[in-house]
């Protein structure tokens, strides 16, 4: 189809006028040239990014399938203790974010993403050989530090490689490594799970040691493969090179508007100024407190779907129940890479939202009121499908809608840290004593839900004021100034 098209340009421009056959000719060697690019990014830079994050679900993750195969038995913890270890993994990691996405361009990505994930990874393993609650609690402490800056950090990397309408597929694309993760977690338990007991060791304790040891060794992979720039990018002819770095200065404005210009973005002094924009932007706070809501949604159903499952009685053997946690991840999987990519298509990201959220609200309102254990497994699919499927779109909006590096890096990273306080929500919303229902904890997602629908939707009406605002001439005093509030700069809904 692709020869039969090229063809048929090539005879309209035979009998066209010389300035249309050169103007068609060039349109034609910016796509073929443009494939290429996005071909050789895409096939070397988001398999490793969606290794990182594979590894970074995890290791912050397989605590809960720890948990049900002796974990608070072995340390002699209570539930309340267990859910102090998982809360204080949040409080760190949110303190981390902004500090490390200030640091990335100081130490380049190249370097602090592979540097964050040896540490993480050395640090689970560190898990393996807790004993009490003590050392189990500062070793998640240690591992919220470590884990903060790798999602900040890969999004802010990748906004300085891609155009703002190739964001969210490529979001989506390593964001699916996180639903993986609950797969090939719960395959992973399973098998490590059966080494017990070895070494002195129980079970659930080859869980950290083997998946950090895997992690270490996907830190060693991205130091090697992973580009600091577009410039650095070995794998990229000059002429390749060139014209990526041009694509990317007409993807957000004229050329002469430097400021967003990720090109020239790694000239850009550090300017508190950057930093207050970014944090007094009424976006940022609609976007973040949305993805607050998805994040505790999401994240308590990483920490306790295989507790869920093994108490739905679908199976009496725990190991069981770890296959059984497959599935609701590997249906989610493919239909995020499908948001992400109908989001580019539509250049859309909120409107996507609009419709993804209420899938999973009807999972989380029909497993709060329903005892049947087959149709409680059944809407854990449609829980995970409408939360991942939304996460591409959410993280890639408010980076499309931000301009300049410094605020960019805040807007990303204080975006992130408010979110992951969702974290503190899933921690504590699911004791063992509300099993096997669970009825309190999945009411409490289900408002959180509704509340970031409505968030998104006010979000949405906002960038549609301040776009038209801008085409009424109302922002004509920031022209040429290479910020988001250019009149050049349209937002994104």
């Amino acid at each position: 189809m692709t020869s039969i098209h090229r063809d048929s340009e090539l005879e309209k421009a035979e009998g066209a006028p010389v300035a249309d056959k050169v103007e068609t000719v060039d349109r034609m060697k910016e796509a073929n040239l443009t494939r290429r690019v996005l071909l050789k990014m895409d096939t070397r830079i988001l398999p490793v990014l969606s290794l990182l994050f594979l590894c970074s679900f995890l290791d912050r993750t397989n605590v809960g399938n720890a948990k049900i195969i002796g974990l608070e038995k072995d340390l002699n913890i209570s539930n309340l203790q267990y859910n102090q270890g998982l809360a204080v993994f949040y409080a760190t990691y949110i303190a981390s974010e902004l500090p490390s996405n200030l640091v990335l361009k100081k130490v380049t990505p190249k370097i602090w993403l592979p540097l964050l994930t040896v540490t993480w990874g050395t640090i689970t393993m560190c898990l393996g050989f807790v004993r009490n609650f003590g050392s189990f609690f500062a070793v998640r402490a240690l591992l919220g530090i470590a884990e903060g800056g790798l999602l900040p950090g890969m999004v802010l990397y990748l906004s300085g490689l891609y155009t703002r309408q190739e964001m969210a597929l490529r979001i989506g694309i390593f964001y699916t490594a996180a639903s993986l993760s609950g797969a090939f977690g719960g395959l992973l338990a399973r098998g490590l799970s059966a080494i017990a007991p070895r070494g002195g060791l129980e079970g659930w304790r080859w869980i950290f040691i083997i998946e950090g040891l895997i992690t270490v060794v996907a830190g060693g992979i991205a130091y090697l493969l992973l580009p600091t720039s577009i410039m650095a990018a070995s794998y990229l002819t000059d002429e390749e090179k060139d014209f990526a770095a041009r694509r990317l200065e007409g993807s957000t404005g004229p050329s002469s508007s430097r400021r967003f210009n990720p090109v020239h973005e790694r000239e850009e002094k550090f300017r508190w100024s950057e930093v207050r924009r970014g944090v007094f932007n009424l976006q940022v706070w609609l976007s973040a407190t949305a993805y607050f809501a998805i994040l505790s949604g999401l994240y308590s159903f990483g920490l306790f779907l295989p507790t869920i499952i093994n108490d739905l009685k679908i199976t009496t053997d725990p190991n069981q129940s770890q296959l059984w946690s497959v599935i609701p991840y590997a249906v989610a999987t493919p239909v995020t890479v499908f948001i992400a990519f109908m989001s580019d298509r539509l250049k859309l990201r909120g409107v996507v939202m609009l419709f993804t959220l209420p899938i999973a609200i009807a999972g989380y309102a029909v497993i709060a009121n329903v005892k049947d254990p087959h149709v409680r497994f059944g809407m854990t699919c449609l829980m995970a499908i409408g939360m991942y499927s939304s996460v591409p779109c959410v993280l890639g909006w408010n980076s499309n809608n931000s301009a300049g590096h410094y605020k960019r890096a805040t807007t990303s990273a204080l975006q992130l840290a408010i979110a992951n306080c969702g974290g503190f929500v899933a921690t504590f919303s699911y004791p063992n004593t509300d099993g096997p229902l669970y009825h309190k904890g999945h009411t409490i997602i289900l408002g959180l839900l509704v509340y970031a629908w409505f968030a998104v939707l006010t979000n949405v009406l906002w960038c549609m004021k301040i776009n038209k605002d801008k085409a009424s001439g109302k922002y004509n005093e920031f022209k040429g100034s290479g910020d988001d509030r250019d009149p050049s700069f349209k937002m994104i809904l």
